[in-house]
């Protein structure tokens, strides 16, 4: 019997492309898991995938995008949605701000998850960071009125710089205003890597703000 490739996938592929999203629009790419209107919750930057798993499964009715630039844990996370049989999650092996640009419709997001992302702590290479003023108003924009954007860094200097784009962001208000964002949210699932970012005593930075109604 020939070894199976590591690239098999154990069920159903849930792994979609730009093209096929373009092509046929979210509310096919789901069916027949999903039915319309879609609710859709984006989680940009999934890594091990634990968090994306956690928000499936806790909200088993609403669609979950994950998207990673990484086609590795991507793979993996492909693997893992088919042996488990999981239905509302797709996935994308795509940079964040493609993703933002050409698969999501303005007013056509729930949410947002970016938790922990890298923060590139050398000044010189602070333009690779995903959270730009321009890619905050991409999101801002694709979240329908009263939707929320949830970010999580470990890392101070980024937090500040974050703080500081998301105050600029007219789309958006401070859910936990006048506090720019908070060290403990109770009840938050901890993944693997944030506990042990716990355990080496780093100070963790949780920002909640919401896309304004009007």
């Amino acid at each position: 019997m020939p070894r199976k490739r590591k690239t098999d996938i154990p069920g159903i592929d849930r792994r979609v492309s730009l093209d096929e999203v373009q092509e046929k629009g979210w509310e096919a790419i789901f069916e027949p898991d999903l039915e319309a209107p879609l609710r859709m919750v984006v989680e940009i930057g999934f890594g091990r995938g634990e968090y994306l798993r956690h928000l499936s499964e806790v909200s088993p009715d609403v669609a979950h995008v994950g998207v990673e630039v990484s086609r590795k844990r991507v793979l993996k996370m492909a693997r893992r949605l088919a042996r488990n049989e999981v239905g509302n999650v797709r996935l994308l092996a795509e940079p964040g701000e493609a993703v933002l640009r050409d698969a999501l419709a303005d007013a056509s997001v729930q949410g947002f998850w970016v938790n922990f992302p890298d923060p590139w702590p050398k000044k010189r290479h602070h333009k690779n960071r995903l959270l730009q003023a321009p890619i905050i108003r991409q999101m801002a924009k694709r979240l329908v009125p009263g939707g929320s954007l949830q970010i999580a860094t470990d890392h101070e200097e980024y937090a500040e710089h974050i703080d500081g784009v998301l105050q600029s962001e007219g789309l958006l208000e401070n859910l936990n205003a006048p506090t720019p964002y908070l060290d403990e949210v109770p009840g938050r699932m901890h993944t693997a890597y944030e506990e042990m970012w716990r355990e080496d005593g780093r100070r963790l930075h949780f920002f909640s703000y919401r896309r304004r109604d009007a």
